[in-house]
């Protein structure tokens, strides 16, 4: 069972002052969590791709790259790379770069995106969402397979016969398919063998139970080994000492993010009463004292068969020092409870 940290960059309005802290102080800070993640045993970090004023890290690769070189041991992947509105020649060299500059610890989660605005920003159509992203998918599993590249396809230029270097330490390079709980998306990365990253981030985590199961039967029909096949989970939560302290403290920030999305995208109100409820036990939220958020990520791993879990934090701008705190009892205390309690299920056959 890995155990990591997820984020966006986020650069909200604060409470104090209500002043939204610069893109550059944003982007230091989330170096020092990665760097603290792995001094804690964390197993992975992922920074996620967006082009808004309140994401700053439009480029996760930069970043990873930074933390690289002051870490040893914790994996470094993108949380996701919008690959419909990327070049995937450019995604394979940059995480290529990072696998080189971490000795072996980069990978690439590629997905659509939630979000839209990079499609504009880059001249690709919206109406192409699909297509876009099967074609970069494509184009970018071919790189990772053979140094010397020969593709074509309708919405890049073709490449006949050249390399695409560096090369990367890990052979092949992971490459996961993120995904919000879309059963096409489940399918193709079952059918082409690739590790899945599902976002469950509202209702009941155990509705992706199904989702996951059809991602097993589709690699098994495909050929692959599913033993071998990890199952992530990317969840938003916060850790600290009690648990009221750690709603108390995550709640804020949450309902800003919740709510200017909401306005966004025609969600209902997001309410402390919406909140309370997600952070129940059979809710998404995994909000809580060291216990309540260790028993949470067990139930998931149970039942679910979730088997790397990523807690995004934080959700909105929060004090560094709250989310670094949060970050090392993940890492301390959190995650010791459940690889411990993984390992001994495990070893009793799942019972």
């Amino acid at each position: 069972m890995e155990i990591g940290i997820s984020t966006f960059v986020e650069t909200t309005p604060t409470l104090k002052g209500g002043e939204a802290p610069s893109h550059a102080e944003r982007i230091r800070e989330v170096v020092e969590e990665i760097v603290l993640a792995d001094q804690v045993g964390l197993d992975v970090f992922g920074v996620g791709e967006h082009h808004r004023h309140d994401f700053a890290a439009s480029s996760p690769a930069v970043v990873l790259a930074a933390a690289a070189a002051q870490t040893e041991r914790i994996r470094l992947t993108s949380a996701v790379t919008v690959l419909s509105s990327a070049d995937p020649v450019r995604v394979f060299q940059d995480f290529a770069t990072v696998d080189a500059i971490s000795n072996g610890r980069a990978e690439i989660m590629a997905g659509r995106g939630s979000f839209i605005e990079s499609f504009p920003l880059f001249g690709y159509d919206l109406n192409d969402y699909n297509e876009l992203f099967e074609e970069k998918l494509e184009l970018l599993l071919k790189i990772r397979e053979s140094e010397k590249v020969t593709w074509s396809g309708k919405h890049r230029p073709a490449i006949q016969e050249l390399g695409v270097y560096p090369r990367p330490v890990q052979e092949p390079l992971p490459v996961w398919i993120g995904s919000g709980g879309n059963s096409e998306s489940v399918v193709r990365a079952g059918v082409l063998g690739l590790p899945l990253v599902l976002a469950i981030i509202g209702g009941s985590p155990l509705q992706f139970e199904p989702l996951v199961r059809l991602y097993k039967r589709a690699a098994e029909h495909a050929g692959h080994d599913v033993s071998k096949l990890p199952v992530a989970s990317h969840s938003h939560g916060f850790i600290a000492e009690t648990t009221d302290a750690a709603a108390d403290a995550f709640y804020p920030s949450t309902k800003f993010v919740m709510s200017q999305l909401g306005r966004e995208r025609g969600w209902p109100p997001y309410t402390r009463e919406t909140f309370d409820a997600a952070r129940s036990f059979e809710g998404a939220l995994y909000v809580g004292d060291v216990q309540t958020v260790a028993k949470k990520i067990i139930h998931l791993r149970k039942e679910v068969g979730i088997t790397r879990f990523m807690l995004h934090v934080p959700v909105g701008s929060m004090p560094h020092e709250k989310v670094m705190r949060a970050i090392e009892l993940l890492g301390k205390e959190v995650a010791p409870l459940v690889r411990e309690d993984i390992k001994k299920w495990e070893e009793n056959g799942g019972e």
